[in-house]
């Protein structure tokens, strides 16, 4: 049997893949899961990820800012990104 990932399976694996160290935008992750015009939905996405094998934390604006972080903030979200020796303007 076949079974074809929805949307939300997608962004997870494809988030699941950045290595860590790394950042993605939205779009980025959007266009990594076939959808290039739903940035904004893999912000949903993430903003509903509860799931720690899912690195959401990686998952920045286009412009270099941290967007949100549903697990502490975004000042948590800034903190994990730099103990991963990731350094963000915001």
């Amino acid at each position: 049997m076949c079974h074809e990932l929805s949307f939300t399976e997608r962004v997870r694996d494809v988030v699941r893949s950045i290595p860590k160290g790394e950042t993605r935008t939205y779009k980025e992750v959007a266009c990594a899961a076939g959808s290039p015009e739903a940035a904004r939905a893999v912000g949903t996405v993430m903003a509903h990820n509860y799931s720690s094998d899912v690195p959401c934390h990686r998952v920045i604006h286009s412009d270099g800012s941290l967007g949100g972080y549903n697990r502490g903030g975004k000042e948590k979200k800034k903190l994990l990104l730099q103990q991963e020796g990731v350094f963000t303007s915001s």
